[in-house]
């Protein structure tokens, strides 16, 4: 199994960089509080449960990553999680619910507000333990881009002034999407998958895809400011990572999305 494009892809398409914060999508959440370990929850902690199982997954997600790297002779760097509730502090500047769930690259941490998780479910219908692992392992994803120079290039691209940022921007969130099905695939290999779960992953995408945000937030939808990708487009490299399981299949700077 390779590692995917070459970095060299990407200047084909002449497009500057994005920010040094990648993230999944800005929703919401509703209250306040610290960063906290995803290790230990505190007792009596109504999200304990979830701490646990995104500690579980986070390990998983890094754990398949490294057997990937190692295959391909290189050696895998581990994120961190920091699990917060409305507001910490990253190298990237402050990780609020304005900046929702992303990766800074600067300390190479994923930053995830525990109230997201709670929209994703109760607001926009994603629910089940699928689609927080979703959401978990592609800012992973943007992890493994960082590993590879794929972000680096980016924003050594940005000062050039060359291109749409924005559709640049989009490629990199669905190649993210299409990691987080690389890691799906090798949780159905190993039959770690229930039923359901696969379709509670592809309800996450679609979710969090910025024609179904836009339309929700004011009714009209406007491709020129897409950042991160449709619904379909999401669902689609998703399912590209997990039918696949080869991240060299994951290749979103080439042709069409």
């Amino acid at each position: 199994m390779g590692i995917p494009i070459p970095m060299g892809a990407i200047g084909k398409l002449g497009i500057p960089g994005i920010l040094l914060v990648v993230g999944i999508v800005v929703l919401s959440s509703m209250f306040g509080g610290a960063s906290q370990d995803p290790a230990a929850a505190p007792a009596g902690d109504p999200d304990s449960e979830l701490v646990d199982f995104l500690s579980f997954v986070l390990d998983d997600i890094q754990n398949e990553w490294e057997d990937i790297f190692r295959l391909s002779g290189m050696q895998y760097e581990r994120a961190e999680l920091v699990l917060f509730d409305g507001y910490t502090e990253s190298a990237c500047g402050g990780a609020s619910e304005v900046v929702g769930p992303h990766y800074c690259p600067l300390d190479r941490r994923v930053y995830l507000d525990l109230g997201f998780f709670r929209a994703l479910s109760e607001r926009y219908g994603a629910k089940g333990d699928f689609a927080q692992a979703y959401v978990l392992a592609h800012e992973i994803g943007h992890h493994v881009q960082n590993l590879l120079g794929t972000l680096g290039e980016v924003q050594a691209m940005q000062g050039s002034g060359r291109g749409d940022p924005n559709e640049l921007s989009v490629r990199l969130e669905l190649q993210a999407d299409c990691y987080a099905g690389v890691w799906g695939h090798t949780t159905f290999q190993r039959d770690l998958l229930e039923s359901g779960d696969l379709e509670e992953a592809l309800t996450a995408a679609a979710a969090v895809g910025d024609d179904r945000l836009q339309g929700a937030s004011s009714g009209s939808v406007d491709p020129e400011t897409f950042t991160h990708g449709t619904s379909e487009q999401r669902m689609t490299w998703f399912r590209v990572g997990f039918d696949t399981g080869d991240p060299a299949a994951c290749d979103t700077f080439t042709g069409d999305v």
